[in-house]
């Protein structure tokens, strides 16, 4: 399993823009999954050239939930590249021109090796990839509490680790965790870098995390 964020608060390389919001590309069981869309379209095709991803070369959106920072980009990724099948939790009720749209309201499987947790307290889902040490769930902001991403998640295995925005949850439930990235709108990312530095790697535009 491969991850690039695209779109993140702050850049890995510098010569990517960093803005608020998220988005990452996730490359696993010869899947090529865009996750989130980041806020402003023209950043994140801007992003995603310098990094060398094509657009025509997704086969998969999943929007974790209907906030601004996470869907403002979709509208611009779909003007070059609609051929698309588009995960959405029900809340999420834009109209948008993809090939294909499945809304995702319980947890499901998605592809061999790919899952999602359904959408969560009415508001967000998560992604679930399997990799030889376990599951890694790509999180947008984490609304729904982690313990109950992470506990929905276990369904599809042991959870090895957490990508994404974290929000204000208390670092506690990552203390089982092998892998943290804690991205976007994190409010205790030094909390979590100081309890867990072992664990903790670093998020932003351009950073790539690969997991066999």
């Amino acid at each position: 399993m491969k991850v690039t964020i695209i779109y993140d608060n702050t850049a890995y390389k510098k010569e990517l823009k960093a803005d608020w919001g998220f988005s990452c590309l996730v490359e696993a069981f010869n899947r090529k999954i865009l996750f989130d869309t980041g806020t402003d379209g023209n950043i994140l095709l801007s992003n995603m050239k310098k990094l060398g991803i094509q657009p025509k070369d997704i086969q998969d959106i999943f929007i974790s939930h209907y906030h601004f920072d996470h869907t403002g980009g979709l509208s611009m990724f779909l003007s070059v590249n609609n051929k698309v099948t588009l995960w959405s939790p029900p809340s999420f009720d834009e109209s948008v021109n993809a090939k294909k749209i499945i809304k995702v309201n319980k947890p499901m499987k998605l592809y061999e090796g790919i899952y999602s947790t359904g959408e969560l307290e009415g508001i967000e889902q998560s992604l679930c990839i399997q990799t030889k040490k376990g599951i890694v769930v790509i999180v947008g902001c984490s609304h729904p509490k982690i313990d109950h991403i992470l506990q929905t998640a276990s369904q599809f295995g042991r959870v090895y680790g957490i990508i994404g925005g974290l929000h204000g949850n208390p670092p506690e439930p990552l203390k089982n965790l092998d892998l943290i990235c804690a991205t976007h709108c994190t409010q205790y990312k030094s909390k979590i870098k100081s309890l867990y530095p072992e664990k903790y790697i670093e998020g932003g535009a351009g950073k790539i995390i690969e997991i066999e």
